[in-house]
């Protein structure tokens, strides 16, 4: 099925047929162990990613990361396809009775509630629909992991289909790991880099996996002893995947060269072992 071809258009089809298609019975293996949290009916669609219910709950869609609205913020830029991501998830929701359901950590510090959003008699997942439809990525957390899974596979056939986000906009470009003067210039932004880690090293309690010669300029992704411990829980050891092609998302600093903190495992992609 082609979902996109040049402009966004069609999303309440096109998401009910995507959400509906959404989870494979792999898929709903993997989000087996979701724990039923609040329903309510949606009253409003603040962005591509969050609800606010008649009972007065606001809801983070827990997972993913939708194109960002400024909401009020002072000279913040509205990201490409936000406002079409904040229709398409208003087309699937709003008016609609959901059910929440919970993966992780339930509230952030913001008091919103975090978790999965399931549509209407039909149990339609919302973020499975986004993510599918291109107009979000996977975004997890450290201690909200669950149904990665499928949204990965999901978001590699968006990509694959040049779907929203991933139709040629740069935003959202996979970036170069052996171009770090590219990334540097995205510095507090969430993004998605791929290259071959070049050499990979534990000191102390912290893992580097570099990916050039010159740790003071060439990009980097450290793994501290909180994250370590998530990846040994799962049997892995970072340091071996030394000339491994990987993909590694997460949040740019500038510190000796641009660098991503990886928090726990499921921000790295193994794309090729050497």
């Amino acid at each position: 099925m082609k979902v996109f071809s040049g402009q966004v258009c069609g999303f309440k089809i096109l998401l009910l047929v995507l959400a509906m298609l959404s989870i494979s019975p792999a898929g709903a293996q993997e989000c087996a162990d979701l724990v039923d949290g609040p329903m309510g009916r949606v009253v409003d669609v603040v962005d591509g990613d969050t609800l606010l219910l008649d009972n007065g709950l606001k809801v983070r869609l827990i997972g993913i990361q939708a194109p960002k609205l400024p909401l009020g913020r002072m000279d913040f830029e509205t990201w490409p396809l936000a406002e079409d991501a904040r229709q398409a998830l208003a087309d699937l929701a709003l008016g609609q009775t959901v059910r929440v359901r919970f993966g992780g950590q339930r509230r952030d510090r913001y008091g919103r509630v975090l978790g999965h959003v399931f549509v209407g008699d039909e149990q339609v997942w919302a973020q499975g629909a986004l993510v599918a439809a291109g107009l979000a990525r996977v975004y997890s957390f450290s201690d909200n992991r669950r149904c990665l899974a499928p949204l990965y596979r999901m978001e590699a056939q968006a990509r694959a289909q040049r779907a929203g986000i991933w139709n040629g906009i740069d935003f959202y470009a996979i970036r170069h790991a052996d171009r770090p003067q590219q990334i540097a210039r995205r510095v507090d932004q969430y993004e998605l880099v791929e290259g071959r880690v070049l050499h990979a090293e534990r000191v102390g309690r912290r893992v580097y996996l570099n990916f050039g010669s010159d740790w003071h300029t060439d990009f980097t992704v450290t793994i501290e002893q909180a994250a370590l411990n998530l990846f040994a829980d799962r049997g892995l050891d970072p340091v071996k995947l030394q000339d491994a092609l990987i993909r590694v998302r997460g949040w740019v600093e500038l510190r000796d060269g641009p660098r991503i903190a990886v928090t726990h495992p499921e921000q790295i992609e193994v794309l090729a072992l050497p």
